[in-house]
């Protein structure tokens, strides 16, 4: 089932260059290209979520199949990960509610600071995707529904 992981993955680098260029439009004046770019983005972060989210219910997520040398570090870096791409996404709903609601100033104020999340917190997603399944062999999955329903 490694190709979940790969679209998921894909979908976030996608997002996070569509963002990159929203906000390159933004600077240049460019409002409607702007949100046409953030639009693109969101979407392709929200295909990201329900992906990662039916397949953490359906089918698990992969433990570190890396050296036991690495693991302290490779847990550690994936906090990290984690408790950005969080920060991201609620910071990009928040932001993407004060965008429709035309409140422009506070968009602003903290859309700079969502999309410096969301560009660092795609890079950190596509370590993990390498170190789990390019650089080492994942490790077990088991379903999360398995784990709530207790089989």
């Amino acid at each position: 089932m490694h190709i979940l992981p790969t679209i998921s993955t894909s979908f976030i680098v996608i997002s996070a260059i569509f963002v990159a260029f929203g906000w390159r439009q933004i600077l240049k004046g460019n409002r409607k290209g702007h949100e046409k770019l953030m639009l693109w983005g969101a979407g392709f972060a929200l295909a990201f979520f329900i992906i990662y989210v039916s397949r953490t219910i359906f089918v698990g997520n992969t433990t570190f199949g890396g050296p036991e040398s690495l693991k302290l570090a490779y847990h550690l870096f994936l906090f990290f990960h984690i408790t950005l791409a969080t920060l991201a996404g609620v910071f990009g709903v928040i932001t993407l509610l004060h965008a429709f609601n035309k409140r422009f100033a506070k968009h602003k104020k903290i859309g700079r600071w969502t999309a410096v999340m969301w560009l660092i917190t795609a890079p950190t997603g596509v370590v993990v995707y390498v170190l789990l399944y390019v650089m080492y062999p994942g490790g077990d999955t088991k379903p999360m529904i398995d784990a709530i329903l207790g089989l």
